[in-house]
Parts: C-alpha cells; sequence; structure tokens
C-alpha cells in the first residue's frame, strides 16, 4: 500500500472513506471526527448518543453521511479511554480501521493524525499510525490460484494535513515507517514462504536484493569457503540435507569509516525436521519458520539502507537446513567450531545454537560495538513466556537497556531472563568443552549460556523469538502467521543509538 501525504484539510478530501476516532471516556467527539460530525449534521454524534458507537478500543462502525460530505464514507474507530491509549494501541486502531476500509472494497481511503491522540510526539504519532495500517493489511497470497479475483487489497492510504510545520513532520516520519513497514512485510513474506521455496540458496539471493541498495555489500560464503575457515558447527547441522548452507553477510557502512559497527546475527534455519533427533509430525510443518531470526535481520538492514543511518551495521544469516539422512550428524558426534572449541552433540534438534556458534565467532572480525542475535532457538522459551514475548539474555546491562527502551518504543516486548554462572556448568561436556544442550530445565537459559561461549568480550544480547515469530491467531496489527518479529526492534535499537553516541 502506498502512503500519500497531502497539504490540505482531511475534511476536505473527496475520497471513497475517511478513517476518524473516538474516545471511550468522551462523549462528543474530537479532531477530524468533530469536523465531519458538524459536516454531516450530527451524523456522529447521533450514532454515540444511540449507543451503538461507545469507541472502545478497536470498536469500529461506519457512517454513511445524508448530508454532503467529501467523504463518501466515515469510518468511526475506537481508542478505549484516552489515559489508556499509547502507540502499540494506536498501531492497532489504525489497523482495525485499514482492514474495515479493505472490508467495503474500497481501495483509497483518507486519515489524519492528530495531537489529540496522546501526548506522544507528533512523528511518532503518525510512524504507529502508518505503521498499524500498512502491517494490518499485510496478506500473503503469493500461492492461492482459486478466486484471485476475490483477493481485496488497498492500494493507498492519504494522510491530509494543512499546518505547514505539521505536514513536514508527518511527511518525513510517514517516509520512516513506511520503509520499515515494508522491512517487515519483507521479513514476514520470507517467513510465510514453504521450505521448498526458501531454501539458503534463495535467502541468499534476498539477501542479494537488499544490496542492490549500492550502499550494502553483500557477500556469501559456500560450503568450501566455511570449511576452509573450519565453520564445523554450522556444516556439522547442514551434513544431512541436499541444500547447500550459506554464510550470509550483509555490511551497510553509513556511518563514519573506522567506526566499530553493530553486528546482527539471526539464526537461518530454512526447515528443521529436528536431524536423526527426528520432531513430532504435529505441527512440523511451521519449521519453515525456524529462519525468522535470519529473515529479520535482512528486513533490518533492508530498512536501515532505506532510511540511510549515519551508522555502520554488519547482518550475519548462517543458513542451512536440519535433516536427517546418512551424511546426517548424530548425538555423541563432536564438532570443532570455528572458535577452535569443541562440542559435543546431545541432541541434533539443538541445531540453532550450533550455527549461531559459527557466526557469533565470525562477528568478532568486525570488531564490533555490539552483538545482538536474533533465533527461534528454545520450545522452553514459549513455555517461560507465551506466544507475545521474546526472551532476552545477554552479557552487557547497557545494551539490554538499549534494547528494553526499543522494545517500549516498538511494542515487541521483551523480557530478560537470569544468565548466571550456575547455569553455565549445564554446558560442560566430560568429553569436550560444551554440550549442545543442558537438558530440559532452564532450557532457554542455558541455550544463551552456549551461545555466550563464542561472543568473546563484544557487548551482546541474545533474543529468542521463538513464541512472536509465528502466531496462530490474529494480533490487531499481525495478522496471524509470520509475524516479522524483530525488524522494527532492530532499527529502533539502532536509530536510539544516533541519540546517544
Amino acid at each position: 500500500m502506498k502512503i500519500t501525504v497531502r497539504k490540505e484539510n482531511p475534511s476536505g478530501l473527496a475520497c471513497e472513506a475517511v478513517l476518524a476516532f473516538h474516545f471511550e471516556d468522551r462523549k462528543k467527539p474530537f479532531g477530524l471526527a468533530a469536523i465531519l460530525d458538524r459536516l454531516s449534521g450530527g451524523a456522529i454524534s447521533d450514532l454515540i448518543a444511540a449507543g451503538d458507537f461507545e469507541g472502545k478500543l478497536n470498536q469500529v462502525a461506519v457512517v454513511y453521511p445524508s448530508r454532503p460530505v467529501p467523504a463518501k464514507r466515515i469510518v468511526l474507530v475506537g481508542l478505549g479511554k484516552k489515559k489508556d491509549l499509547n502507540l502499540d494501541k494506536l498501531r492497532g486502531a489504525f489497523a482495525y480501521g485499514a482492514r474495515q476500509v479493505r472490508g467495503l472494497k474500497v481501495k483509497r481511503f483518507a486519515a489524519a493524525v492528530e495531537s489529540g491522540f496522546s501526548g506522544e510526539p507528533l512523528a511518532a504519532l503518525t510512524e504507529a499510525a502508518v505503521e498499524g495500517a500498512v502491517l494490518g493489511l499485510y496478506q500473503f497470497t503469493p500461492y492461492k490460484t482459486i478466486d484471485r479475483d476475490k483477493i481485496r487489497a488497498v492500494e493507498e492510504m492519504i494522510i491530509a494535513e494543512d499546518d505547514p510545520d505539521k505536514y513536514r513532520t508527518i511527511r518525513d516520519a510517514a517516509k520512516t515507517a513506511e520503509a520499515v513497514a515494508a522491512a517487515v512485510c519483507f521479513a514476514r513474506d520470507m517467513v510465510s514462504a514453504p521450505g521448498n521455496e526458501m531454501t539458503p540458496t534463495v535467502m541468499a539471493q534476498k539477501a542479494r536484493e537488499v544490496a542492490a541498495d549500492k550502499a550494502v555489500k553483500c557477500k556469501v560464503l559456500d560450503r568450501e569457503a566455511m570449511a576452509k575457515l573450519g565453520m564445523n558447527a554450522l556444516l556439522g547441522v547442514a551434513q544431512g540435507s541436499g541444500q547447500p548452507p550459506k554464510l550470509i553477510i550483509l555490511e551497510y557502512m553509513g556511518g563514519k569509516r573506522g567506526e566499530a559497527p553493530v553486528v546482527l546475527v539471526g539464526k537461518g534455519l530454512t526447515f528443521d525436521s529436528g536431524g536423526i533427533c527426528l520432531k513430532p509430525a504435529e505441527k512440523m510443518d511451521e519449521m519453515k519458520t525456524d529462519m525468522s531470526g535470519g529473515a529479520a535481520v535482512l528486513g533490518a538492514v533492508k530498512a536501515v539502507s532505506a532510511l540511510k543511518l549515519p551508522l555502520n551495521v554488519v547482518g550475519l544469516v548462517p543458513a542451512s537446513e536440519n535433516l536427517p539422512d546418512g551424511m546426517a550428524y548424530k548425538p555423541g558426534d563432536i564438532l570443532k567450531s570455528l572458535s577452535g572449541q569443541t562440542i559435543e552433540v546431545i541432541n541434533t534438534d539443538a541445531e540453532g545454537r550450533l550455527i549461531l556458534a559459527d557466526a557469533l565467532t565470525y562477528s568478532a572480525r568486525y570488531k564490533p560495538a555490539a552483538i545482538v542475535d536474533l533465533a527461534t532457538l528454545t520450545g522452553a522459551c514459549i513455555i517461560a513466556l507465551g506466544d507475545y514475548v521474546t526472551g532476552m539474555m545477554g552479557t552487557s546491562d547497557r545494551l539490554k537497556e538499549d534494547v528494553r527502551k526499543a522494545s517500549e518504543a516498538t511494542g515487541e516486548r521483551v523480557w530478560e531472563l537470569p544468565l548466571w554462572e550456575e547455569y553455565h556448568e549445564q554446558i560442560k561436556s566430560t568429553i569436550a568443552d560444551f554440550k549442545n544442550t543442558g537438558g530440559r530445565a532452564a532450557g532457554t537459559i542455558t541455550a544463551a549460556a552456549f551461545l555466550s561461549k563464542f561472543v568473546g568480550d563484544y557487548p551482546w544480547v541474545h533474543l529468542d523469538i521463538a513464541g512472536p515469530a509465528w502466531l496462530a491467531t490474529d494480533k490487531p496489527y499481525i495478522p496471524k502467521g509470520a509475524s516479522g518479529v524483530g525488524v522494527r526492534l532492530l532499527v529502533r535499537l539502532l536509530r536510539n543509538r544516533l541519540k546517544t553516541t
């Protein structure tokens, strides 16, 4: 969907539909809704007075004005109680409004971003509005062949503002949000694609698409190059698959020459059967999503490049499949990682930490200012935190606090779990340096403890996105399925660094 910002009064736009909003604890319409109410001869007030629209959060009603109003339809959306409104709820409200528009078979609609929504800055309100509308309208339909003519899509959202200063703020913020939302949809598309279509080779092709922007350089290491380096942990996982593994490297150097980059590392298991330790058949189809961390990293670099952020950022995605055949790695095998440290394989379904181990070690080549990795790493994280929260662990209190602030701004929730020394005991091996699993107890934490052995002394945060990467039910601006979680969080983290460095 295209976002257009026009320098004119939103109440005067001639269009098929216009979004207006109302608070539950206000008796009378405010802002644009009040203007439209007056133009329509009190149509909105009458609806509220009759009790047919209360303004509860995400409640939607459609008003067809009988008096001449430039918009043929007024789509009224509830914001709940004003004191409770935040940026994430605003995203959801715009998503609900946009989907109502789509349901009406309307191709274009208008809206306004109003300071009366909350005390947040106008730019933040605009970004939330655009993100909510674009992400809420997301559909994954390339494989639908029946009744394709019935698939509805909204082509344009017009944001109108006649105040010159506000117009410039809204225009710039909308452009930013559009780029970020496009990157989220890019990641969602990758995660939604089936495993036979989203192989490590195809992931590498997607990375090259990101590098179509000349500000980004893409390198892809193949099996031979990784073998020369000694990336035997990653190669061990890939042994059972006919699909060749890749180490995808994206370099965006928009900052000062020689300035230490932030390295983003994303798990890229394009399909995970569990290997020799085969998973149950139930829900194995969802294991195409085990590359969600890698997709988030590619999406984040895409957004950073589009926004031309003055930072140095490197994205690393170890990409592989984990399948069982006669060549597959086995429980009891010992792998020598790129770091030189040895790993005893206890469970071949604990493969993500193995490919990440080599990628994290590789990241040290950049002498990074910080390392952040994202991975659908453990089912234990879903048991601990549910489907909507990312588990966070790390070695740097400052970096964890930075991630926490980015989480609050984006609504992509994180919750810190401890990474105390006692947990490290569980991954010690009697015949190698480490085991690739510490058992069921504290499984999310011991997985992070394992990863910590490969990051050196650099500030590092690990984000376990196993829960929120793929949703079984709709959220306000996340249709069920691939969420693209991590893209907005990473971009906000990087944007915030510009304010503190």
